[in-house]
């Protein structure tokens, strides 16, 4: 994927910073925390610091290339993918994996005067890993 391409058709100026988080985003599905950014990328970026990563995930989000997954209320990941899905966290080892979801197909009662602009689908439980560690 062409990243610097992406952040320039959404207005977003393509620094090494910006792409690398962005890059980081992309091909780590395991939907990061900022901690989890920020300890990825230090070594590669030492110029890096945790208030950049926030400001740059505020930038992306604001400019609708990520968005925030908040299953844990103490705790808020990132995802850039940006069609619609829902999340399945693990309460064994916490890890969060993206679950494809036919939204048109929900059906929702009593919502008919309401103008739905967003759903989130958050599943918790055991993830296949886990259940084959214990079994």
């Amino acid at each position: 994927m062409d990243f610097v391409h992406l952040l320039i058709s959404n207005n977003i100026k393509p620094s090494l910073q910006r792409i690398k988080i962005f890059e980081y985003l992309y091909d780590n599905r395991e939907h990061p925390t900022v901690d989890t950014i920020y300890s990825n990328l230090v070594g590669d970026i030492p110029t890096l610091s945790k208030t950049t990563v926030y400001n740059t995930l505020k930038l992306f989000i604001d400019n609708g290339i990520t968005s925030t997954v908040t299953i844990e209320d103490n705790e808020v990941r990132y995802d850039a993918i940006m069609e619609e899905h829902g999340h399945f966290k693990c309460d064994n080892c916490g890890n969060v994996y993206d679950v494809e979801i036919d939204i048109s197909a929900l059906k929702f009662k009593e919502i008919k005067s309401f103008k739905v602009e967003k759903t989130n689908i958050y599943l918790k439980g055991k993830c296949n890993k886990c259940l084959n560690k214990i079994n």
